[in-house]
């Protein structure tokens, strides 16, 4: 059985398109897929993976956003470059931010100290609590 949430895909994907001021017919034709398939998506009906490839390109999202959507996260959202038009940018979300200061901490932890996990996990939590009462994520 799939875990996957496509009816809160499918908000997002429509949420995100409106946002941007697109028509439905005209944001398929742009991303390269067939209009109903983009209607499929905005149904919560499946579709194949190169579908929300193109539609996570064409909202702005960087590519596997989609994905994350129906696994419970959020799109990350993708920038071009000012510098070089062939680079596109993503912003790294708040969940990101918090990940990779729990894994520096975690990784520090078990090379330098004889803590056991859960304690591992409570000190990275503190750490990053703390980071976000300082403004710094």
């Amino acid at each position: 059985m799939s875990t996957e949430d496509l009816p809160r895909l499918a908000d997002a994907v429509k949420t995100r398109r409106l946002a941007l001021g697109l028509a439905r017919l005209k944001a398929a034709k742009s991303a390269g897929i067939n209009k109903d398939t983009w209607k499929r998506v905005e149904e919560a009906l499946p579709v194949r993976d190169l579908a929300y490839a193109a539609i996570d390109q064409e909202l702005g999202w960087a590519v596997g956003s989609c994905a994350a959507i129906k696994g419970g996260g959020e799109p990350t959202v993708a920038t071009p470059s000012t510098v070089d038009p062939t680079v596109t940018i993503a912003d790294a979300t708040p969940t990101d931010r918090d990940d990779a200061v729990r894994r520096i901490v975690e990784s520090a932890s078990i090379g330098t100290t004889d803590l056991p996990a859960p304690d591992i996990r409570n000190l990275s939590d503190r750490i990053v609590a703390d980071l976000k009462r300082q403004g710094i994520i």
